[in-house]
């Protein structure tokens, strides 16, 4: 009996120490988004348009590597031209929230940090704005199963990287690499790419 609650003492102790209370964070910044489109061997990319992104995320460390999961607010889309010498710009919103597993490197300032995860992306709102002599016109876009509609859900591969101070400042980029057909056409398959640059606070 005493051997066995000497064992769950030492589990007790070695859960304690390895498990760590998770910090919390803030961060936002602008994105540069573009649409990728394919059709058999033809692929094609539209031009960045800008965007923002803003959120919330937990950290829990378990010695340099840490479990990362957010919730953010984030614009993508992309511009190009419409055919007719006019520019057509697309933005759409996600609340979206990936899951990244991060490699901190130590540095005398604090850390550089590594990470990579999946992410899934609800569509909340979006407008497409269509300029041409002077003049535009702007139009609500939807989420939806029709044909014109946009799918609510994408899904892909976060990548993110940056500094993280002593002080609880963070400096940092992300990449979003979608990995699903934003649209309900099967024969052209439209992914979001963008990419972010950040700043942030951790508490």
């Amino acid at each position: 009996m005493k051997k066995l609650l000497l064992i769950l003492c030492c589990s007790f102790a070695a859960s304690a120490a390895f498990a760590q209370i998770p910090s919390f964070g803030i961060r936002g910044g602008v994105n540069f988004a573009k649409l990728s489109a394919s059709s058999g061997n033809l692929t094609a990319s539209t031009n960045s348009t800008t965007t923002f992104a803003a959120g919330l995320f937990a950290d829990f460390k378990f010695g340099n590597v840490s479990l990362q999961p957010a919730l953010n607010y984030t614009g993508k889309g992309g511009e190009g031209d419409d055919g007719e010498g006019g520019l057509v710009k697309i933005k759409t919103y996600y609340v979206q929230v990936p899951v990244n597993v991060v490699y901190h490197i130590p540095a005398v300032f604090g850390h550089v940090y590594l990470g990579a995860g999946p992410y899934v992306g609800v569509g909340v709102s979006g407008k497409t704005k269509a300029v041409s002599g002077g003049s535009s016109v702007s139009e609500d876009i939807t989420f939806g199963d029709g044909e014109n509609d946009i799918k609510r859900t994408d899904f892909g591969l976060d990548g993110i990287a940056g500094l993280e101070f002593n002080n609880g400042f963070i400096l940092g980029v992300n990449y979003d690499l979608g990995l699903s057909n934003i649209t309900n056409t099967s024969s052209i398959s439209t992914k979001n790419r963008v990419f972010g640059i950040s700043v942030g606070y951790k508490f």
